[in-house]
């Protein structure tokens, strides 16, 4: 049974910092994406940023410059650096791992709260 552990949410003024961690365990993550999506109130949860295991890399516009993803295949954990984070950051963020080609290995974190608030 997969099971993702997220640590590192919470409160922090504009232009401030957060180091976002997921541990995955319960499978071989070599053939999944592990990634980070986030949903604030009232809006659709979307995609922050994404991995593969060989390190390639997907951002969302908002947050190109800003944040880095960063992936541990050994210890099957992945890190989201966010710097100069805005009010507009605050979401509910989700960790998720997602298998390459089989849509139904796709599993969620519980979610950690990021606030971006003076």
């Amino acid at each position: 049974q997969v099971r993702l552990v997220e640590s590192g949410g919470g409160l922090v003024q504009p232009g401030g910092s957060l180091r976002l961690s997921c541990a995955a365990s319960g499978s071989e993550f070599r053939m999944y994406f592990m990634g980070w999506y986030r949903q604030a109130p009232g809006k659709q949860r979307e995609l922050v940023a994404r991995i593969t295991s060989g390190g390639g890399t997907t951002y969302a516009d908002s947050v190109k410059g800003r944040f880095t993803i960063s992936r541990d295949n050994a210890k099957n954990t992945v890190y989201l650096q966010m710097n100069g984070l805005k009010p507009e950051d605050t979401a509910v963020y989700y960790c998720n791992v997602a298998h390459y080609y089989r849509s139904t290995l796709n599993y969620w974190g519980q979610g950690t709260q990021v606030t971006v608030s003076s």
